[in-house]
């Protein structure tokens, strides 16, 4: 017996991330977990993808874990080769294109699965077609998706009362009344964003079942029980999966390869005192205008306190002219802040597992992608949320309302994707207010870290021998065993 899973025959499992960093690098881990625990595990992406797996898993032993990948239909969908992934662009039209891309895996992804005919496969729910993939009685589908089962329960809470006609309001109420929690939205989220919440509870309804990168103690047992009553559904929790990478090396090289030195990075926050600084970093795919750039550096600089921020794509290169540079810096920021070991600003991917593990790290601006919120929760560090696209406005309020570990920056304007700049820009006043909030030190500070910091011992307690989600772990491996062995083989 190991880990209570025992000797038998492994699982041969087919893992399918969609193509982007939120998806790919939570499902990369989960891939990992799986094979650690002896099963056999291959991963299937696009070549220009590979580097997300490659590297992160390489402490995985080969003969458990496989890469295999298929080719992008590139000229199908008119993009360069080598454009495979959301984190690749910031333009509408492109991600469109990508996302096209990816609905047209289906067909090699199909070939491989007659080939390799796995026991489960294990799949984003992004992707309409994961269900069609189990084309024989002896193989299943089980869903997973990077959000949070609060806000998976939520759209579903909220899928027949939501209701456009009151478009005007200043403060929509428009929950369930049966939902665990009282939520209010003072904006409703697109249309477009809602038909792809349709489609993605349709995956989840015809699978059998839906793997969390989360842990039971974050979204609550109420609204497990919620999801599992109406949905009709269990859901595993198996995260954070983030907290399988122990050393420096594991957490500096998680997901794309940072354009700044970790050990540079982590160097300047060693000369930092504990809860000094401030951590900005909106995801990689969340588009700010010059005006809003221009407010956030005003708002944090008025602050006064220390902060590494990631600054969006193309902001910040060698060869921007002072002219540019002030459309979204104020003037001479830079030499007050950085040169003056104020500020250290990164250029786009930055190692932020290891930057929200470190002491010196006080609280985390954030655009409240569910990856970053656990990743943030793993580490105690008390959240800023500025939500600025599809389920991130769900998640806020897990975090703001109902386990009170974050404050709001005021951030309304619900879209569908980050590539488009707001209508409505959050002021610098609004901004500093909410971080001297958390990092000011008053009263209500040091409740929100002392709430912040429980939470990220009962994340590291969950992944624990004897913790929630190692158990969910081995009960799900045991599951999917028994469930395999009653089947036909035809």
């Amino acid at each position: 017996m190991e880990d209570g899973v025992g000797v038998e025959r492994p699982l041969k499992l087919l893992i399918l991330p969609f193509l982007a960093p939120g998806h790919m690098i939570p499902l990369g881990d989960i891939a990992a977990l799986f094979a650690s625990h002896g099963q056999q595990v291959t991963i299937i992406t696009t070549p220009s993808n590979a580097h997300f797996f490659t590297k992160s898993l390489s402490f995985v032993d080969p003969f458990f874990l496989r890469l295999h990948t298929v080719d992008f239909p590139s000229q199908q969908v008119d993009l360069p080769d080598g454009v495979e992934s959301l984190s690749s662009t910031t333009n509408p039209d492109t991600m469109a294109k990508i996302c096209k891309g990816a609905m047209l895996l289906h067909e090699p992804i199909r070939e491989f699965v007659e080939k390799d005919q796995p026991d489960y496969i294990i799949a984003d729910c992004v992707y309409p077609w994961i269900n069609d993939l189990a084309n024989k009685p002896h193989i299943s589908t089980i869903a997973f998706t990077p959000f949070f089962l609060f806000t998976v329960s939520l759209i579903e809470s909220l899928r027949i009362k939501r209701s456009y006609s009151d478009k005007n309001s200043s403060s929509s109420s428009f929950v369930d009344p049966n939902f665990p929690h009282s939520i209010n939205f003072c904006s409703t989220p697109p249309k477009l964003y809602v038909a792809f919440e349709e489609r993605m509870l349709e995956a989840i309804r015809k699978s059998k079942g839906l793997i969390i990168n989360n842990f039971v103690e974050l979204d609550g047992e109420d609204c497990i029980k919620h999801y599992e009553k109406t949905m009709g559904y269990k859901a595993w929790h198996l995260g954070p999966t983030c907290l399988i990478r122990k050393t420096f090396e594991e957490k500096s090289m998680r997901g794309n390869e940072s354009v700044v030195s970790a050990h540079k990075c982590l160097g300047w926050l060693n000369s930092k005192q504990d809860n000094s600084v401030l951590y900005i970093c909106f995801g990689s795919i969340s588009y700010f205008s010059d005006k809003q750039l221009y407010e956030i550096a005003s708002g944090i600089e008025n602050s006064g306190h220390e902060f590494v921020w990631v600054v969006p794509e193309k902001k910040g290169k060698k060869d921007e002219s002072e002219e540019e540079k002030e459309k979204w810096l104020p003037k001479g920021f830079e030499e007050r802040n950085v040169e003056n070991k104020k500020g250290f600003i990164i250029r786009e991917w930055a190692p932020q597992v290891m930057i929200l593990s470190h002491a010196a790290v006080g609280a985390f601006m954030t655009h409240c992608g569910s990856n970053s919120l656990v990743e943030a929760v793993s580490a105690g560090i008390p959240m800023i949320t500025w939500p600025v696209q599809g389920e991130q406005f769900y998640n806020e309020k897990l975090i703001t309302v109902v386990r009170r570990i974050g404050v709001e920056v005021g951030a309304t304007e619900w879209s569908v994707h980050g590539y488009k700049g707001k209508e409505k820009v959050v002021s610098r006043h609004s901004i500093e207010k909410a971080v001297r909030r958390l990092m000011d030190d008053g009263d209500e500070a040091k409740e929100i870290r002392q709430r912040a910091q429980e939470f990220g011992k009962k994340a590291t307690h969950a992944v624990e021998e004897g913790g929630s989600s190692h158990n969910n772990l081995l009960a799900l491996i045991n599951d999917l065993k028994r469930s395999r062995d009653r089947k036909p083989l035809e």
